[in-house]
């Protein structure tokens, strides 16, 4: 089953949710940073949430999510938009659990730090806003960020499997918004239900599909609205590479060729190399005018 998300209208129309199933995207970023599992399990449900986020704005919209929490594994940082993600962590070989058993995301991620999202909406300056950790689950922390920084009444639950081996397979995710209008009665509704509702870990672990999870949280009072497929794909290239060594300027590209005859650029998402040997610097370094320093 490939990774999708559905979105969908609860409430009589005045709630919308969003549930999604990441295992083959989650899958990837494991494979390709060689991810231990804490740091499998933080990276895998920042790319869940922000590919929830990213279905939340039009297309080609972007957002850049990071968080800066004093455990091992940050500061994570994410890239989404339209439902394609990409990200990394800054250490990749965390391993933590609690005592009674199970990821410990929260001691990999820690409850001291940020919570930063860019949005590139294209107008002339990007939006950022932001939110302290509060307890380094993430989704916990997410459900606070919404609430101190885009002002909507949200729920968040994020959640995976692993394997004996350490190897995640399935993970997935929701996001339930409460929009104006929502009555009190409706409000209390999913108050009581979100309450003794299943944890995000334990449906994704029992097989939910993302209808699954909108008719637990609903009890079947909703609406699809959409559907969309959800991907870890980064469009980096040896193109925008060759840009940014443009951008050092021609002086720091010679002293490059005098000193290191070449250069070798790892993109930090996919861990895809790019070579440039002397051939390659000298053609850049051609590209300028003469007249450049």
């Amino acid at each position: 089953m490939k990774d999708y998300l559905q979105k969908a209208y609860c409430m009589n129309q005045t709630c919308r949710i969003y549930a999604a199933i990441t295992t083959h995207l989650s899958q990837e970023a494991q494979k390709i940073h060689h991810l231990w599992p804490t740091s499998a399990a933080a990276l895998s449900r920042t790319l869940t949430i922000s590919a929830i986020m990213s279905c939340t704005y039009k297309s080609q919209e972007r957002l850049t999510i990071k968080i800066t929490g004093d455990g091992p594994v940050c500061p994570i940082t994410v890239e989404a938009s339209d439902g394609a993600v990409r990200g990394y962590v800054h250490n990749p070989g965390v391993f933590l659990t609690y005592s009674k058993g199970g990821i410990a995301v929260k001691e990999g991620v820690g409850n001291s730090g940020m919570i930063e999202v860019i949005k590139d909406l294209h107008m002339r300056i990007p939006f950022s806003s932001s939110a302290p950790l509060k307890s380094g689950e993430i989704a916990e922390d997410f459900t606070y960020y919404f609430a101190l920084s885009e002002q909507i009444p949200s729920s968040v639950g994020l959640g995976e499997k692993f394997d004996r081996e350490g190897n995640l397979i399935a993970s997935g995710g929701f996001l339930l918004q409460v929009m104006p209008g929502c009555s009190e009665e409706h409000i209390a509704r999913l108050e009581k239900k979100l309450a003794s509702l299943k944890s995000c870990a334990e449906m994704i672990e029992q097989g939910y599909t993302p209808e699954d999870i909108i008719d637990e949280i609903t009890d079947g009072d909703y609406q699809i609205l959409e559907t969309k497929e959800l991907n870890y794909f980064c469009p980096c290239s040896r193109n925008r590479f060759e840009k940014g060594l443009l951008s050092l300027g021609k002086q720091e590209l010679l002293q490059i060729l005098k000193e290191d005859h070449k250069a070798s650029l790892t993109c930090q998402f996919c861990n895809k190399t790019y070579e440039f040997d002397e051939k390659d610097l000298q053609k850049l370094i051609d590209s300028f005018p003469k007249s450049t320093k």
